[in-house]
Formats: structure tokens, sequence, C-alpha cells
């Protein structure tokens, strides 16, 4: 008809999205389990909790997050196949939390110009997400925003769900006095304090800056380093919490507001967590950002994570055991304090 205008005249290719389902559908399902019913394609994602009938109290865990402006630092690289990792673990790890086991995934991906390629690297970090923290990604969407988004910008977001028997549940409740602090090694930054760490290590620097080995990181890049992706704890610590269910009493996912702002989330109104400093490494990234910006100490325990991505608060008798056991799964493991009376904040004391 004479003067319509078409929805791909609008920005908007149809086409293309149907080229990226067909691009991702052997990703997405390299991360089924056994629950997932059907495939992509359907209205909605279906899974069985069959599983949950020989629960005592089955409960059903939920966490949805995003990966920040870390997407900035992907984007000035030109990778984008690593931040769907981060976008799982901010998920996953949230609701190990409470000793849930991650089932299922969705995925929300804004987009300002759909490419099917540039799409299938993300939805691939994504679904390694996944196969590390052993969910199934079981659907999402692929929005294009022409005239809201640069063609080149995207937004990532993701929901998961997770499932625990209420008597196994872990959380602050279980904490007592005593009780030793076990912290895992992060990655680096991992996702959160990027605002930061972009202006101080980013903005106004060269591409040519950017990208140049720096000695201080190992010859790694800025950028590079600032990419690791975030590390998922689910699998080495569900072990745990099935071969030791008394001795892992709750955990803090280290997350935005640093050591300080999480690990008091895991305590009951009691009791304080002394930490203490130096009793563990902090990545060459951490400390680059924080000299950097001139943080000192306080400001950053509540800006970065500092090297510890994860802190069990766990049987005084029973750490040796669980340490032994995190490390045999590959984690870097550090006694980083203990449980002390007090009103449910963070302390911190010189090693």
């Amino acid at each position: 008809m004479a003067g319509s205008v078409t929805y791909e005249q609008a920005g908007v290719s149809t086409a293309e999205g149907a080229r990226a389902v067909h691009a991702i559908k052997d990703i997405v399902g390299a991360t089924y389990r056994p629950e997932v019913v059907g495939d992509i394609g359907g209205f909605g994602g279906l899974f069985s909790i069959a599983a949950a009938k020989d629960m005592e109290d089955p409960i059903l865990v939920s966490g949805t997050d995003g990966v920040g402006t870390k997407l900035k630092v992907a984007q000035l690289l030109g990778q984008h196949g690593t931040v769907g990792i981060d976008l799982v673990a901010m998920c996953a790890n949230d609701i190990l939390a409470t000793g849930a086991e991650p089932l299922f995934f969705l995925d929300y991906v804004a987009v300002g110009k759909l490419s099917a390629e540039a799409m299938a690297d993300i939805v691939g970090g994504i679904a390694e997400g996944c196969k590390q923290a052993g969910c199934a990604l079981i659907g999402g969407e692929m929005a294009e925003h022409p005239g809201v988004m640069d063609p080149d910008d995207y937004d990532l977001s993701g929901f998961c769900v997770g499932i625990v028997d209420r008597p196994c549940m872990i959380g602050p409740h279980k904490v007592r006095q005593g009780d030793v602090l076990l912290g895992l090694a992060s990655s680096g930054i991992h996702s959160n304090g990027y605002s930061l760490a972009r202006k101080v290590l980013v903005e106004g620097k060269s591409s040519e800056e950017l990208c140049a080995p720096v000695p201080a990181l190992g010859d790694q890049s800025v950028l590079e380093a600032l990419l690791r992706p975030t590390r998922i704890y689910v699998k080495p610590v569900l072990s745990v919490l099935r071969s030791a269910p008394d001795a892992v009493h709750s955990l803090a996912h280290i997350t935005g507001g640093g050591i300080t702002e999480n690990l008091d989330r895991a305590l009951p109104g009691n009791l304080d967590a002394l930490v203490t400093l130096d009793s563990w490494p902090v990545p060459d990234i951490v400390q680059h950002a924080c000299e950097a910006a001139n943080l000192d100490t306080a400001e950053a325990l509540k800006t970065f994570n500092m090297g510890l991505g994860m802190v069990l608060v766990v049987d005084a008798a029973q750490a040796d055991k669980v340490k032994a056991s995190l490390e045999a799964a590959g984690e870097a493991v550090y006694e980083v304090g203990h449980v002390v009376d007090g009103n449910g904040t963070v302390r911190y004391a010189q090693a």
C-alpha cells in the first residue's frame, strides 16, 4: 500500500530474529537437564519438578540480576562470549546462599540492532554459565530496540529458579558464635564496582592504552583483566552441603557493597563477623583499581569483593573438612575470620 512502513523499515528484523533463534538452538539444548520438557520456541519454558516429591518441604528459590556496566568493557574489547557467564553467576550464586540447587535459567537480551552471530556469542556465554551452575537454559527473549539503543549496544538480565528442602536450608538462623569464616577466591572484580573501575581505569584512555600489556596485571591489558568472568561456586558448595549437611551454617555472595555490606546478610542480629585483614590475597586488577581510585581500606571493602567472591560461615569443628573438600574441587579457600558476639555487623581486625 502506498505510503506504508514495514516493521523492518522501522528497524526490527523478524527474519534476523528467526536466524538468531536457529543459531542458538543447539547451544541452548546442550544445557538441558532430564527435567526439561520440550524445546525453545514455545510461549513458555517447561520444567518438571517431580523430584520435589521426595522432599519433606520443597521450597522454590528465585533470583534475578544483570551484568551492569561491565558490558561496556565487553563492547570496548569486542568480546561478548563471557558476559553471559557473569549473568548466570550473579543469579545462581545468589540463590545458592539458601542452600538451593539452581534448576533452570531464563535470559533477556535487549539490543539496538539484532545480529544472529553476536547473539550466538552472548547466548553461548549464558549457556556456558548454566553448564557451570548445573542449571538448564529453558527460554529467554531477544528484544530489538531501534531508536532507543545504539545499534551496537545491548543489555542483559536473567532469572534463575532453584529448589531446597526446608530442613536443609542454610542462613543466619543457623549461625553460632565461634563459627569460622571461609572465603572463596574471586577471579577478579567479578560484576560489581564497574562504574568506579571504568571511571578510574578506562575513561579518558586511548584504545592503545587500554589494550597494552600492564606488568602490574601480569602483562594482561586493563580490558582483559576487567573482563574476567565471575566465578560460579554452585557445584563445589552444593557438594559440601550434601556431604557434610551440618557443617555450613550460612554463606554470603560478595557482590555490590563488597564484604562489608554482604557478609552481614549471612548473620543473625546478635552476632558479628570479625574478618582478619590480609588473610587472603587481593587480585591484581582489584588492587590496581583501588590504587587508581585512591580508596582507603574501609571504602574499598564496601565497594569491591577484594578477592573473596563468597564467604561461608562454617562450624569450627568441621572447618578443616569443608576447606579440604572445596580445595579438592579446585577452589582457593582462605580462613578469613570467625563469628563473635555483636549486633549483626561486619568488623575487621589486622592479622
